[in-house]
């Protein structure tokens, strides 16, 4: 990570060197600044861009904090909303004769065999979430899967769980972990999520050679992880 001053605030940006004509600079939703410069690009010379576009920088970063925290922490209470594979859906609970989840006409329809409560709400919805998971997960692992499948790569194990700050990753043992919260994303950025990990078979770290691939594999990855900070928190 490289760094420049520009008064008393900092600027932190990564460079990614590849056959290009142009320098271009990036904003991430995260924060994260990128600078995308033509191979043999002279260091100060990426230094001096970043520091003349620093004031659009700080400008960006401080518009995309405004959406911080995007999503208000969730009450399993009626009428709030939950999402699932990047739709709104609102949530209606009732007692019943049996614990079961539905999703029907833009409602997530539980329903409580025993006490109402938040927290069996909570308990029925994060099963719900985790069975179709893994249905979804299965379906994208496979269609991400046919580009590494020509390469001769031997295929991950498919492992579900919740994660605390991460979406996903790869063990050195060959397992593909996915967040079971993933499913609340859009299709197309689950997909970018495997994608990401699966270039990494190949390249272990997050070098210009990783993003070189990644970008051959899926080119509109960025377009993808913008919606998906945007829609997941």
């Amino acid at each position: 990570m490289n760094l420049v001053h520009y008064g008393k605030e900092k600027v932190q940006f990564r460079v990614l060197y590849s056959a290009r004509k142009t320098l271009g600079i990036e904003v991430y939703p995260d924060s994260n600044v990128v600078v995308k410069a033509p191979l043999g690009t002279d260091p100060a010379e990426v230094r001096k861009r970043v520091v003349k576009r620093a004031r659009w920088i700080l400008r960006q970063q401080h518009y995309f904090h405004q959406f911080d925290p995007r999503t208000p922490s969730r009450q399993f209470v009626g009428g709030e909303t939950h999402l699932y594979l990047g739709r709104q859906f609102r949530l209606a609970i009732s007692a019943g004769n049996q614990d079961t989840v539905k999703l029907s006409r833009g409602y997530f329809t539980v329903e409580v065999k025993s006490v109402v409560s938040p927290d069996k709400v909570k308990i029925l919805l994060d099963g719900w979430y985790a069975a179709k998971a893994a249905a979804r997960f299965e379906e994208s692992f496979g269609r991400c899967w046919s580009y590494f499948d020509k390469l001769g790569l031997l295929k991950p194990r498919l492992q579900i769980r919740r994660m605390q700050k991460r979406w996903g990753s790869l063990s050195s043992s060959g397992t593909l972990t996915l967040n079971t919260d993933l499913v609340r994303a859009p299709k197309e950025c689950i997909d970018y999520v495997i994608t990401h990990e699966l270039c990494h078979l190949q390249c272990h770290d997050h070098s210009s050679h990783f993003y070189r691939l990644l970008e051959k594999v899926m080119p509109d990855w960025e377009k993808r992880k913008h919606k998906l900070e945007l829609t997941l928190v």
